[in-house]
């Protein structure tokens, strides 16, 4: 709901008709807001709703010569093929794909509240968010007191059936994400990283459901496929640096550039080097998120962006008149 709310909204805004295509993986909040939308005074056919697979319902939409822009939220292997099926017809596209977002720990930073608030980002909505902060660089001199901060905090993710109280980790999307996640894992264990926390089997008491245990690797290598790939679950690489530059290189040695946070004890200091991450946002210090600023993506995380007049302007064209 909330990525297909930072598109009509605006698109309506604008003064565009849209046609929605939710996730067939996920598509009854858009049946809700459809009838929500049907119960307003907003003129028919201005909002619609078609369901579908991809690369039926997709490609019919992105190559039909009456839609004259695309906005999408997915994978990056998808955005690469709506982009090249958008440039054929020369409309405009917006693309908001994958993250592989790096946390940076600079040697004067709180560890403990660094390490807290990178874990509780990595596993929300267990591991399934773009911007989920899925690498902690820290000073190679803190690495080990970082595993085990992270360790602790994991532990504390009790999963289970999301409408308990109690539970702070849900299942994943679909048995094919879990068993992609959990591949992933084991991939980690070959890779010669270090399991800190958890591992490829279900969580104790959740034999049912597709569900998969708070993950923590350490001593992970910056060129490793656990720290490059977008892996979409509760997996978290600990990566040792030695110096502020290596911290930077490798903070942006991926292709992708959605989100990224520094730590450090000086606020200046940490915004100096927030502005050396070729990333979209940049968190210092745990700030919060702020829904006016502009959201998006680097590289392979995307093209354009959403909120604020930004997300606005995605659905409007230039024009000028000579008088």
């Amino acid at each position: 709901m909330h990525q297909v709310i930072l598109k009509i909204v605006p698109a309506i805004a604008a003064g565009c008709t849209v046609v929605l295509k939710p996730s067939e993986i996920a598509p009854q909040s858009a049946y809700i807001l459809a009838e929500i939308l049907d119960g307003t005074d907003l003129p028919k056919g201005v909002f619609n709703l078609v369901c579908g697979l991809g690369e039926t319902v997709g490609d019919t939409l992105i190559n039909h010569p009456d839609v004259r822009m695309v906005s999408f939220t997915g994978s990056t292997r998808t955005g690469s093929r709506i982009a090249h099926a958008a440039a054929e017809d020369f409309k405009r596209f917006a693309l908001e794909m994958g993250g592989k977002s790096a946390s940076v720990v600079l040697p004067d930073a709180d560890l403990a509240a660094a390490v807290k608030g990178t874990v509780n980002n990595c596993l929300l909505n267990s591991g399934q968010t773009c911007t989920a902060l899925t690498r902690l660089l820290v000073p190679e001199d803190r690495h080990d007191e970082a595993c085990e901060l992270a360790a602790a905090a994991v532990a504390k993710m009790t999963p289970g059936n999301p409408l308990e109280e109690t539970t702070r980790l849900g299942p994943l999307a679909s048995a094919q994400q879990r068993d992609k996640v959990m591949d992933f894992i084991k991939l980690g264990i070959e890779e010669g990283a270090t399991l800190v926390a958890g591992g490829p089997d279900a969580p104790q008491g959740c034999d049912q459901g597709y569900f998969v245990q708070a993950t923590v690797f350490g001593n992970v290598k910056p060129d490793s496929r656990i720290a490059q790939e977008e892996i979409f679950g509760p997996v978290l690489s600990i990566i040792p640096y030695t110096d502020e530059a290596e911290a930077i290189r490798i903070a942006n040695g991926t292709a992708y550039g959605l989100s990224g946070a520094v730590w450090s004890a000086d606020q200046d200091n940490a915004k100096r080097v927030a502005g050396k991450l070729r990333t979209g946002q940049v968190f210092v210090n745990g700030g919060a998120f702020n829904p006016q600023a502009p959201f998006g993506g680097f590289g392979h995380s995307g093209l354009g962006r959403e909120f604020g007049k930004w997300g606005l302007e995605e659905f409007l064209e230039v024009r000028s008149l000579q008088l």
